[in-house]
């Protein structure tokens, strides 16, 4: 098999966000057998790059090289078009590093609306690695998009990061969504649908 993955074989998720390892478990279903990162005690790697995609493809190859399976990474972010594309690859750390998740995303928020005035159009990107092996040198890459604006105010408690914020052409924001909706609409979810196929598409080759 000239992808070197198929379903069900054993895959290291790298990331420590348990929202994020959720959702993509969700998104996968029996796709892959997920193994998080913590749980082999691997630390996070770094994340010094200016693009979603080298920075995905940095956690990738380094949670495959210390687990010796193939490796799944993300990197991804809220752009907004009002601030030139902010806080993009910073958006976890947009107000700082200090405090636990849930501190920096309250305050991230608070400095985006503090820092918006009357374009709030922003969309979500989502750029998925898949790695067989530390040095592969044909890693899947797969992005997926979700557009919307930045309400006024905070709404909603299912779910992390901007999604509170994050509001939607239904009226809905992000983090008001069942589960099971936005795993089908999210730029996670695309990203995955995305990435799934091609492992399809290596599969018959």
């Amino acid at each position: 098999m000239a992808c070197g993955v198929r379903p069900q074989v054993k895959v290291v998720l790298a990331s420590g966000n348990p929202g994020k390892v959720r959702e993509i478990q969700a998104i996968a279903g029996a796709g892959f057998e997920l193994v998080l990162q913590s749980s082999l005690d691997i630390t996070e790697a770094p994340e010094p790059h200016s693009t979603f995609v080298e920075n995905a493809l940095s956690k990738a190859r380094h949670a495959s090289r210390a687990a010796h399976l193939p490796a799944l990474a993300d990197d991804s972010g809220l752009c907004v078009d009002a601030l030139g594309g902010e806080p993009g690859v910073n958006s976890a750390y947009y107000a700082g590093h200090k405090g636990n998740r849930d501190e920096r995303d309250a305050r991230n928020n608070a400095r985006l609306l503090a820092e918006l005035e009357d374009d709030r159009r922003a969309y979500y990107c989502c750029v998925m690695v898949l790695v067989r092996h530390p040095e592969d040198p044909r890693p899947l890459i797969a992005e997926g998009l979700w557009y919307g604006e930045i309400a006024r105010s905070a709404r909603g408690t299912n779910g992390f990061g901007y999604d509170p914020l994050f509001l939607l052409p239904n009226g809905k924001t992000a983090a008001e969504l069942a589960s099971e909706e936005k795993n089908r609409i999210s730029h996670r979810a695309a990203a995955l649908r995305k990435l799934l196929e091609l492992v399809h598409a290596a599969d018959r080759h």
